[in-house]
Formats: C-alpha cells, sequence, structure tokens
C-alpha cells in the first residue's frame, strides 16, 4: 500500500536541522500516507527501523492572487526517531 513516491521532501528548516542532530528527521508526505506506511518505506527502502513515528497534518493556505482565490496543496509532517547507528547518505547536509 506505502510507496516511496508518497515522500515528497525530507524538511530542512531551522528546526528540523536542529531535531537532526538528535536523530529525528522531518518528513513531508502525501496525505493517504500512514506511520505504519512510513515505516514499511524506512524498512524497504533505507534498510532501518524507525524506534518512533509521530505524525501532522497540514491544511493547505488560502492565497490569493489578482483578486483569484486559490489553495495551496494538503500534506502530511512525520517525525521520524532513528536508532543511534542509522545514518541515510541521501539526508547528509
Amino acid at each position: 500500500m506505502a510507496d516511496i513516491t508518497d515522500i515528497k521532501a525530507i524538511m530542512y528548516t531551522e528546526k528540523s536541522l536542529a531535531l537532526q542532530e538528535e536523530g529525528v528527521i522531518v518528513v513531508q508526505t502525501t496525505p493517504r500516507m500512514t506511520k505504519n506506511g512510513l515505516k514499511e518505506v524506512f524498512r524497504e527502502f533505507f534498510g532501518i527501523n524507525p524506534l518512533r513515528v509521530n505524525s501532522m497534518r497540514v491544511n493547505g493556505k488560502v492565497k490569493r492572487f489578482k483578486g483569484i482565490e486559490g489553495k495551496r496543496p494538503d500534506l502530511k509532517k512525520f517525525y521520524v526517531k532513528l536508532p543511534e547507528d542509522a545514518k541515510i547518505e541521501s539526508l547528509a547536509v
């Protein structure tokens, strides 16, 4: 059910970089992704078994451009706690 294509981005903000030092990464996904689905993706594609996964649903903002109202897409953020010895090479900053 879960797929690697549901992961949109790894977030690199000031807060997320501080969390990376503690072994927590912030992943932005589609709203349909679940905690178990994300754990499955991490096991299958990265070979890492996450210790803890917390999720947060973020509703898209309503924006106005030249009088026309539009809405940014909804997304889901996951805070993934990795084991001490786990390193993901593509996430190196």
